[in-house]
């Protein structure tokens, strides 16, 4: 317990890092995913076409190799990240993408006679898409989001390649100078930990959203 405490510090410092890079790729990324979604059933090809092309690298790359082209590639053209800002770039970038796609997919599930009703009582294209369409969106992609954000959780371990001080690199530290894996034990248990309060915030999430069946 005694070490545990000693390193507790560090760990938890790490752990708030990486909470800052999840919460903030979080909320930039899922509005934006719903605007690039509705780009992509956007009756304008060219946007549609340059859209598809940005899902398709997104998605078709590894997010480790995002993260090093954002912060040690793209200085060659330069455009200089600092780390945190790299890493949330990288992330904002490679999620939007995914969410996106769940969107897209959530906004083509809904009838056509949504619509045509929306149309019938006058509601304008911005009231139908707040009040009848996001709601009923929401609904159907929840389970998929929350995935995409249990997975976010842990990518978050993926930034210490660019050197930066979340909670997998403090473990690493300290399991490198102690040569010991209780480090990395607690760094499992805090992930864990991380998981479950996520997870529990999306059930609450998906009771509130149960009404539209």
């Amino acid at each position: 317990m005694t070490y545990i405490e000693q390193i507790a510090p560090s760990l938890l410092a790490g752990a708030w890092m990486s909470i800052k890079i999840f919460l903030w790729t979080l909320i930039a990324s899922i509005p934006l995913g719903v605007l690039v979604s509705l780009g992509l059933l956007s009756k304008f090809k060219p946007l549609r076409a340059i859209l598809k092309f940005y899902v398709w690298v997104m998605r078709g790359t590894p997010l480790l190799l995002q993260l090093i082209f954002v912060f040690y590639g793209l200085p060659i053209i330069g455009i200089i990240f600092q780390r945190y800002d790299a890493a949330l770039c990288a992330f904002i970038m490679n999620y939007t993408a995914y969410f996106a796609e769940i969107f897209r997919g959530g906004f083509q599930a809904i009838p056509e006679g949504q619509f045509e009703s929306a149309k019938v009582l006058r509601l304008t294209k911005w009231q139908t898409l707040m009040h009848i369409v996001i709601p009923q969106v929401i609904k159907i992609v929840i389970p998929s989001i929350g995935n995409e954000v249990v997975n976010l959780v842990k990518d978050t371990s993926l930034v210490y390649v660019i050197g930066l001080g979340d909670l997998l690199r403090a473990g690493n530290v300290a399991t490198a100078r102690d040569v010991t894996l209780v480090p990395l034990v607690l760094v499992g248990v805090i992930y864990l930990a991380m998981t479950g309060v996520a997870s529990y915030a999306l059930r609450k999430v998906e009771q509130h959203y149960s009404k539209w069946r």
